[in-house]
């Protein structure tokens, strides 16, 4: 019964994935859970569950890695384009 539970879940989040593109990351906050059962979920249930859908959230996944150094040169641009708006002239 748990499997079943755990199953419907990973089918549950690669679905989330592959329609919102989102990261690993992403889904683990919008689903509640670590980053690592995101993880775990994406590269090892669900290849065993539904391989079509495993290549797809593979690619988005593999899409995200590759786009990663993007945002995180974005998070520090808008971190410090806001702290010194906050400074005083």
């Amino acid at each position: 019964m748990v499997h079943a539970e755990i199953d419907e879940r990973v089918l549950e989040v690669a679905a989330y994935i592959v329609e919102s593109r989102d990261t690993v990351r992403g889904a683990a906050q919008h689903f509640g859970c670590s980053k690592s059962t995101v993880h775990k979920y994406m590269t090892e249930r669900l290849e065993r569950l539904n391989p079509a859908l495993y290549v797809q959230v593979r690619q988005v996944l593999d899409l995200n890695k590759a786009e990663r150094h993007i945002r995180g040169g974005m998070a520090t641009r808008k971190k410090y384009s806001e702290h010194f708006e906050k400074q005083p002239q």
